[in-house]
């Protein structure tokens, strides 16, 4: 045990000599990929039980999909999916098995917050099995003699000795936000080569994750289910008059304004009508074997679904009057999540299915989609969209710009258009920065990505290979021209 002990400690500073050395100026570039790999590696090596567990090698696959997706282009989405798979590559050898997501979710929660306290504790625990607790005054008194007089001799020598003294001078020693940089690293990659055990006794306390209402009965059911159903009628009826019909709309009411204003807080009401409709059908009650409340919870589940669909024409048509964003792409990926868990609940209520098949169904779909979300660049993709879609003056370059190189290439399809000669003029700065920036990032190793390089090139070949940059006139923010400049 000793040794096994000894082995995680010294994967531990590896890991963090190796983020030293990666990363020395910031935490970006296919390197962030690498450390990933590294860190998976090094688990695989030093836990044993991970290696003799069929289950856990599938998580180690996903974990390393997401460290090739990292090493390809790093985000902060692909990070915390990495992460994920790797924890439950930890934990699984301590579990029986994949038993549901309500219970996975508890234990990676737990397993994230006592990062922190891991290796302290782990210290502690070794030292109480040999008979001597672990204290930081224990640790003080231990370290006082050779560390004060270590540097006692050290500063005589260097007095006597000015070879010695010179050596001093050049050895540079980490500053304090440095020592804590690498007291985290070494905190959140130790908390994977020994899990928490209170991350497992606390998910195995859980009760199953069905809702309840107390104090209903049959009666109480049914008259909130045909008082619910008449709402979500009327609802969706205006929405069928004016959004899908494109009806007349009362005075003082805009159809901007009438499109605009829904479209989350439907999406809401429909989360807390699916989470209802588990409660008043739960297994083993009254309404959950009546064929009225059957009838009528399926008459609401499908009222939601039309609802969920009328937020998200909503969405769809505040991005023709506007432009698409990357969170518009999100907020129709989530509207569509929470359409199929509408279907679900319902294919739930009436197959009578498990809490458990439902939690592992919608956890499924919504790990393949935040999975895919990680390999697309969702800004890329709206800037593609907004180019396309648009007039060349109607674009939106400040969005562009933020967007950042994964709007360089629609911007060069944008610059090949006809447009007036002010607009053409933003198109090309923008373009340049653009540019600009990504060749310089691919020229330093750090901040190197596979993906970057890869539309580095696509912008030479639609640039014709040599890529001039000829001077042109100051713009101010989000490349709009200067009045003087309108004018001439």
């Amino acid at each position: 045990m000793r040794f096994s002990f000894l082995v995680k400690i010294a994967a531990m500073v590896a890991l963090v000599q190796l983020f030293h050395w990666l990363f020395p100026d910031g935490f970006e570039g296919a390197r962030v990929g690498a450390l990933a790999a590294a860190w998976l590696v090094l688990l695989v090596v030093v836990r044993r039980d991970v290696r003799h567990r069929r289950a856990a090698w599938g998580a180690v696959a996903v974990a390393g999909l997401f460290a090739a997706v990292l090493f390809d282009d790093p985000g902060v989405l692909a990070w915390v999916l990495f992460w994920t798979a790797l924890s439950v590559a930890a934990l699984l050898p301590r579990v029986r098995g994949f038993d549901d997501a309500w219970r996975w979710t508890a234990r990676l929660l737990v397993q994230g917050l006592s990062t922190p306290f891991a290796l302290l504790s782990d210290l502690k625990q070794v030292g109480a099995v040999r008979g001597r607790g672990v204290s930081p005054a224990r640790v003080a008194a231990t370290l006082a003699l050779p560390v004060i007089g270590g540097i006692v001799f050290l500063a005589l020598f260097a007095r006597a000795n000015p070879v010695i003294e010179q050596a001093l001078y050049t050895v540079a020693l980490p500053g304090p936000w440095q020592l804590a940089l690498w007291a985290f690293v070494a905190a959140v990659a130790w908390s994977a080569f020994r899990p928490r055990g209170i991350a497992l006794r606390l998910a195995a306390r859980l009760p199953d994750p069905e809702p309840r209402i107390p104090g209903t009965s049959l009666p109480s059911v049914l008259l909130a289910l045909g008082l619910f159903n008449a709402i979500f009628a009327l609802q969706n009826a205006l929405d069928i008059a004016f959004l899908w019909s494109g009806g007349g709309l009362p005075d003082g009411v805009s159809a901007a304004d009438y499109a605009h204003r829904g479209a989350y807080p439907l999406i809401v009401t429909a989360l807390v009508a699916g989470v209802l409709a588990l409660a008043m059908l739960r297994p083993g009650s009254a309404s959950a074997g009546n064929r009225w409340a059957r009838r009528l919870v399926t008459l609401w589940v499908a009222q939601n679904l039309v609802l969920v669909a009328s937020s998200a024409l909503r969405t769809t048509r505040y991005i023709d009057e506007s432009m698409l964003t990357a969170w518009r792409i999100a907020a129709l990926l989530w509207m569509a999540l929470v359409a199929l868990g509408l279907v679900l609940i319902g294919w739930r209520i009436l197959a009578g299915k498990s809490v458990t098949w439902l939690v592992n169904a919608n956890a499924l779909a919504a790990g393949v989609v935040l999975s895919v979300c990680s390999v697309v660049d969702l800004g890329a993709a709206a800037a593609a969209y907004n180019v396309r879609a648009q007039q060349s003056e109607a674009v939106d370059l400040c969005y562009l710009q933020q967007v950042g190189d994964g709007a360089l290439l629609p911007v060069i399809a944008l610059e090949q258009r006809p447009m007036n000669a002010n607009t053409r003029l933003r198109v090309r700065q923008l373009r340049q920065t653009l540019f600009a920036d990504l060749a310089w990032r691919q020229a330093q190793w750090g901040s190197w990505t596979p993906r970057g390089g890869r539309r580095l090139s696509a912008a030479r070949a639609q640039l014709g290979g040599v890529v001039t940059m000829p001077t042109l006139p100051r713009l101010r923010s989000c490349y709009v021209l200067d009045a003087e400049q309108v004018q001439s």
